[in-house]
């Protein structure tokens, strides 16, 4: 019962408590596979404190009690315990938790299914023909073979090849066609694999069988592909663009991205049929888990991949060890993509990502200009009093603290889709009404005389503001109309919000929170607790 766990997990909050404790207030979320706990104890005159050990075999049992009493699973939780020993712990869907991190405060999602679009998508299609030849690949690859027999001291036994059939009933299944130097290797061997054995001949990868890649790119693609983090971590990520630029469409991933070939730690080789404007159909690129900020461009054509391997055997950029061949890796365009600290007396012009932490007096944005590609500008505990160098810049996810100032340089910006604002005087929002992609909104810090601009933003999908923004925005009527997920934060002048008032918010939006679980007691003598719904 949910009421004998509760009382379990007060016991467990009073036992472990430090000396001078005035109160508790821990959450997280529990079942779906696992349980994570967030909060500490409140002792006077001591800045932060330890949690309770060994709360997760109880989170465990919350979560199966709750499942069992309603269905839910996973669940959020928060658990307040007094030093008297009365306790509260309120328990709803994982439609509502609390988010931690900058900012903080509860995280509201109205529609679950919803995830936002991968930029990539917006970008235009590459128009230009394949550089790989059928007849080249096979060629390099039969000398790449010879070249590897010739090192190893002799030839590696391979898996017969794939029939022409077996590649046309593998393109039906996946739903597109195999860029032609591709399908002239599988007629060669289907794979580089001997049971369980591979010789990692593309890119240091396992080549796949067909029966392989047509799992890869079908069946086990939908838990393979990206994850989606939660709104808190997604609202306002950016995707890097591959080197050269414009070659890779920016996404997690694509329907049009074939893999391969696998490292067998997450990582792909795949053949992008759908590039964006200046790739080209057949390209090689890397994605997967350590890819997580976007894809990687290798080569144009898997031909071009296999001349780069014959090229690496030929000047001898190679190791030798148990039987295998490890390659040198090809070389790689130069340039920063992202910097952590302040601007540098040198802008690099590959620079994407920049992140100005802890700047002594007012940043002047001016030098920024001299990275065409720039997509994300955060400046963390740093202020500006001018965001006109943000016009000109493709600039996707901005993080500032305006010191005076306006948003006129943003109006219109045909590139910004997530931005988080502080400031210290009050701003005109009516500029973010013209920018066409803007998704993404966190005003908690920010002085916002007129919220009401915000009802025009019909492309909001997520906003965040404090307790007093939501109040002031929900009596007057002005919640953008396709919110799917809001957050609500914690008022930047110290008053703190609770589980209560993110049910309560959850509520006023349109989720129905009637049933969460309520389950209020006393421990070491205080009281049996009691369940309310």
């Amino acid at each position: 019962m949910v009421e004998q766990v509760a009382r379990r997990m007060a016991g467990k909050t009073v036992t472990d408590a430090p000396e001078g404790w005035a109160r508790a207030v821990l959450s997280g979320r529990a079942g779906g596979g696992g349980s994570s706990m967030t909060g500490g104890y409140t002792v006077p005159g001591v800045r932060a404190s330890a949690l309770p050990s060994d709360m997760h075999s109880l989170l465990k049992e919350l979560a199966e009690a709750v499942r069992e009493d309603r269905g839910w699973e996973p669940v959020s939780w928060e658990m307040d315990c007094r030093s008297s020993g009365e306790y509260r712990l309120t328990v709803f869907t994982d439609a509502v938790g609390r988010v931690s991190g900058q900012g903080g405060g509860y995280e509201i999602v109205l529609a679950p299914g919803y995830r936002l679009p991968q930029p990539g998508l917006r970008q235009a299609a590459g128009t230009a023909a394949p550089a790989g030849d059928p007849e080249s690949a096979a060629t390099r690859f039969r000398a790449y073979l010879e070249r590897r027999a010739a090192v190893l001291g002799h030839p590696e036994e391979l898996p017969p090849p794939a029939t022409t059939a077996a590649l046309d009933e593998a393109e039906r299944r996946i739903g597109r066609p195999l860029p032609a130097d591709l399908r002239a290797l599988y007629l060669i061997a289907d794979g580089d694999g001997i049971g369980h054995r591979h010789r990692h001949l593309i890119g240091g990868h396992a080549w796949l069988s067909l029966e392989s890649l047509v799992a890869e790119n079908t069946e086990w693609r939908e838990w393979q592909d990206r994850p989606w983090l939660g709104w808190d971590l997604e609202w306002n990520a950016v995707v890097f663009d591959a080197t050269p630029a414009d070659t890779v469409r920016r996404c997690g991933d694509h329907p049009g991205w074939i893999r391969f070939a696998a490292d067998g730690g997450g990582n792909h080789l795949a053949v992008d049929t759908a590039p964006a404007r200046d790739g080209r159909p057949g390209q090689v690129i890397a994605t997967g888990r350590d890819h997580d900020e976007g894809p990687e461009y290798v080569a144009d054509s898997v031909s071009s991949l296999l001349r780069q391997h014959l090229e690496l055997l030929e000047h001898g950029s190679y190791e030798e060890e148990d039987g295998r061949i490890f390659l040198g890796g090809p070389a790689r365009a130069p340039g920063t993509r992202e910097i952590v600290g302040g601007i540098p007396a040198e802008v690099p012009p590959t620079l994407q990502a920049i992140h100005i932490n802890d700047a002594a007096g007012l940043v002047g944005l001016g030098p920024l200009t001299a990275a065409p590609g720039l997509r994300l500008l955060n400046l963390n505990r740093s202020t500006t009093a001018d965001l006109s160098p943000v016009r000109g810049l493709p600039v996707e996810s901005l993080r500032a603290a305006l010191d005076g100032g306006d948003l006129t340089p943003l109006a219109g910006h045909p590139r910004l889709a997530a931005l988080t604002l502080r400031t210290t005087a009050p701003v005109d929002l009516t500029p973010l009404s013209t920018v066409p992609h803007l998704h993404g909104l966190d005003l908690s810090g920010a002085e916002t005389p007129d919220l009401a601009v915000l009802a025009g933003l019909a492309g909001l999908r997520y906003l965040a503001l404090a307790r007093r923004q939501w109040d002031a925005l929900l009596d007057r009527r002005a919640v953008p109309p396709a919110l799917a997920a809001v957050r609500l934060a914690g008022d930047p002048a110290g008053d703190g919000v609770t589980f209560e008032d993110a049910l309560a918010l959850a509520a006023r939006l349109g989720l129905d929170t009637g049933g969460a679980l309520r389950v209020t007691g006393g421990v070491t003598g205080h009281g049996d607790g009691a369940v309310h719904g």
